[in-house]
């Protein structure tokens, strides 16, 4: 794929599609679902707020967990997406490979699923916590927490699948909290529940 010589730091959605549905050659497996419901997710709350671009948190959306191409892997695919969106000139599109994880910017010394080298894990730590969060990497957060493979989901179930799969620490909890606070947040921004933006929310219980 060439890289985006355009004066944006995102690709376009056909761009983001056809990034995806390469990557998913490379890796099938739920997240590239999970990717899609994200982004619908993404462009529903953005059109709801005049501050956001719906078709910029579409494709960030899309992109968050780009990573995945490289395998079946845990928090590696943050770093490896980072570096595959900076290589076509993505760089807000790298940014939320990076940031979508950590809504609490703190990175725990003693995650659970950490499959990084020394150097990834100090590049990941300084990153987030110097970033300075905008509308866009708070979306993402968020949008994250409400996304299945097979549709859109409350927070909680959302907490729980990724729970059993990952298991759970006191960093987890805390992240978790920051995610509520996201939602109370976005409900300020489009004067409505998340959950009326979602079709099929509740019958995904």
């Amino acid at each position: 794929m060439e890289r985006n010589h355009n004066d944006r730091k995102y690709p376009s959605i056909k761009e983001a599609k056809a990034a995806l549905a390469e990557a998913a050659l490379l890796n099938p497996g739920n997240w590239v679902p999970h990717s899609e419901y994200t982004a619908k997710a993404c462009q529903a709350i953005a059109e709801r707020c005049e501050d956001l671009n719906a078709e910029k948190a579409f494709v960030l959306g899309l992109l968050h967990d780009i990573g995945r191409y490289i395998g079946v892997v845990k928090e590696k695919h943050q770093i490896s997406g980072y570096y595959f969106c900076m290589e076509h000139g993505w760089e807000d599109a790298a940014r939320i490979c990076l940031t979508h994880c950590h809504p609490t910017q703190l990175i725990s010394i003693n995650h659970l699923n950490w499959d990084i080298s020394d150097t990834e894990y100090e590049f990941l730590r300084q990153f987030v916590e110097d970033a300075a969060y905008d509308d866009y990497d708070r979306l993402i957060q968020l949008c994250d927490c409400l996304a299945m493979p097979n549709g859109f989901c409350i927070i909680e179930k959302r907490f729980v699948d990724v729970g059993l799969r990952y298991g759970v620490s006191d960093h987890s909890i805390k992240a978790w909290k920051k995610v509520f606070e996201l939602k109370k947040y976005f409900e300020l921004k489009t004067d409505c529940s998340i959950y009326q933006l979602l079709p099929g929310v509740f019958e995904n219980l």
